[in-house]
């Protein structure tokens, strides 16, 4: 059970700002610091990172002078002891489990980039003192969010398109050479996993956004033309337990990026076809032959695109609040459950599924799998 932010002294109807902070400031984080700046009831107060002047030099832009000042210090106790209110997680993945549990042992709620962990074991014991602390664990899949992904889900759920039969989910990328030689790229180690974990996941993650529970996941991993531990072309069969069946594809090889879900229904095709993010101009909805269009298919006339805004928005209203993550953040362990299965189906050869996937106790601690190498 989660508990609401109190409200300030005195203030009786509006809660007080959420005081943020962020750790690490690589690329990613300029998107949390847009979005708190975005949000009301939001203010980051601190950013950490292990070079002073990347966390000076982040400080100083996003230091307003109408809100708090951004203090820029070193380390993550450093950080927590600025009074948080949650803590944005935007370091490399192998360092995600430690600071989140240091941040719920400081009884600081966490938003955490994918990957979130390194392994389900990881994620198990983050989701377990977030519990265990009365905190938040809010996992960043921000293709989740949008007002058309919302529409169309709701359309799916309520059966208004009949029942879905079959799906295509492609991460289709590209990342050269020097991409993977990035010390902490490609390696087991320390990024977990290859494209399929680091890319995939997001589409992935937005096609059990839309479908609901797996069922069981047949996969393989590639190595087809980068020097690297890890895959960088993974391939799948996915079925979901309302039935559809969807085939999966990720790779970092692909010159022509598309970011692609495709679902048929009984009555149409929804597809979803964009690189990073998604607007209302990337969905359609396609009426079977002799289906005449129906008026709840249409989009919502009011447009908001996916992204962290809506996200950081939506997590920060329900901490506030006390309630429950919003459907954009919850399930924190549905899409790496499936992309842990594929890594199992990869090494055992076997078709896993939820019950099989907790036999495979090698793939539970580490994502480490066999690759086929097809390189000349």
């Amino acid at each position: 059970m989660t508990h609401p932010i109190p409200a300030a002294s005195g203030d009786d109807e509006t809660a007080r700002p959420l005081r943020a902070g962020i750790v690490g400031t690589g690329g990613i984080s300029e998107l949390h610091a847009q979005a708190l700046a975005a949000v009301d009831g939001a203010e980051l107060v601190g950013v950490a990172d292990l070079d002073p002047e990347r966390a000076r030099a982040f400080a100083e832009r996003w230091s307003r002078a109408s809100g708090p000042v951004v203090e820029p210090v070193v380390d993550l106790d450093a950080l927590l002891a600025l009074g948080l209110d949650v803590l944005h997680v935007c370091t490399p993945p192998a360092v995600h489990a430690e600071q989140a549990l240091a941040a719920f042992a400081a009884g600081v709620h966490v938003v955490c980039e994918k990957p979130a962990a390194l392994s389900l074991d990881e994620l198990e014991t983050m989701t377990d003192a977030a519990a265990a602390a009365g905190r938040q664990l809010a996992i960043v899949f921000q293709q989740r969010t949008g007002t058309a992904a919302a529409h169309v889900r709701a359309l799916l759920a309520d059966g208004a398109l009949g029942r879905p039969l079959v799906a295509t989910c492609q991460t289709l990328w590209y990342r050269p050479q020097s991409y993977f030689d990035v010390p902490w790229r490609g390696t087991w180690a320390s990024e977990g996993g290859g494209p399929t974990l680091g890319h995939g996941i997001h589409q992935i993650d937005l096609l059990a956004h839309l479908l609901g529970d797996w069922a069981s996941v047949s996969g393989q991993l590639w190595r087809l033309g980068r020097e690297t531990e890890t895959e960088d072309v993974s391939t799948a069969v996915l079925t979901f337990a309302n039935g559809v069946v969807a085939s999966v594809i990720t790779s970092a090889l692909s010159p022509r990026e598309v970011s692609s879900v495709r679902i048929d229904t009984e009555l149409a095709t929804v597809t979803v076809d964009h690189l990073y993010g998604h607007g209302h101009e990337h969905w359609r909805i396609t009426p079977a032959p002799g289906v005449e269009p129906r008026p709840e298919w249409e989009l919502p006339a009011m447009e908001e695109g996916s992204g962290h805004v809506p996200l950081v928005r939506e997590v920060y209203d329900a901490l506030r609040s006390g309630s429950p993550l919003p459907a954009v953040a919850a399930a924190p362990a549905r899409s790496l459950e499936i992309v842990t299965a594929l890594y199992s189906s990869a090494a055992t050869g076997r078709t896993v599924t939820p019950a099989t996937l907790r036999d495979d106790a090698a793939r539970l601690r580490s994502l480490e799998s066999p690759v086929t190498d097809l390189r000349p």
